[in-house]
């Protein structure tokens, strides 16, 4: 038992230290590049093309899509602990369904930042309707791609793809712990309705064999008194 807890406390320590570095360079790489603060690391060439290229397609959703991911990450290590510690199935259920709540959300993400992004785009293209009109089709195209409709579109691909990794994810690491888990629960509820029937059955059988019972059956129905035979009937 103390193994399993210094695992589950191993995991979930790794998995927020992962989840919160995560966190803190999407952080510090949004504030670089609005200006606010200035890493001298972010500067050398393969990291600042990577990073430059990931915020051209997603923008300020980087540290939002971090944040889910690191909630997700220490919800699945919080979930692995109370598998291994074989914590009643309420527990298991609800910390469960917060990790699948987190998948969800970087779905949604996904789709309401391209919702606003397009928004903003259309904005930006068709602000001005006279211009617009004397530009030509080439002309807003090209005022929705400035808008950030590109950017809005990146942000449904990624988060797309990101909740099915999610899943995957999910599936590897406590799929099969689960359905020993869900399987063991059923077998133990289904052994304890038993117990109660059997135990149900032996209290029956013993009242129908008792001696009393046994008595009042051999000596049939009880005579009529005097009373009651002078009764009319």
């Amino acid at each position: 038992m103390g193994s399993v807890v210094r695992s589950g406390f191993v995991q979930g320590l790794t998995a927020g230290a992962i989840g919160t570095s995560m966190m803190g360079v999407a952080l510090v790489y949004v504030l670089h590049v609005q200006g606010v603060i200035h890493v001298s690391w972010l500067q050398v060439p393969p990291i600042r093309d990577g990073l430059s290229w990931v915020y051209d397609n997603l923008g300020l959703s980087i540290p939002v899509f971090a944040l889910v991911l690191a909630l997700f990450l220490r919800s699945l290590a919080g979930l692995r602990q109370r598998l291994d510690a074989l914590r009643p199935p309420d527990e298991v259920a609800q910390a469960e369904h917060l990790t699948d709540i987190w998948t969800s959300l970087f779905f949604g993400i996904g789709v309401i930042w391209t919702a606003i992004g397009m928004r903003g785009a259309l904005i930006h293209a068709l602000g001005d309707p006279a211009a617009t009109t004397q530009a030509g089709a080439f002309a807003v195209l090209q005022r929705m791609v400035d808008g950030g409709i590109l950017l809005a579109l990146s942000t449904t691909i990624f988060g797309g793809i990101g909740g099915y990794l999610m899943r995957v994810v999910k599936t590897v690491a406590v799929g099969a712990a689960l359905s020993r888990y869900y399987d063991q629960a059923a077998r133990s509820q289904g052994t304890e309705i038993h117990a109660t029937l059997t135990a149900i059955e032996g209290h029956l059988h013993a009242l129908v064999d008792s001696p009393a019972t046994a008595k009042e059956t051999s000596h049939g129905p009880t005579a009529l008194g005097p009373r009651d035979a002078a009764l009319p009937s």
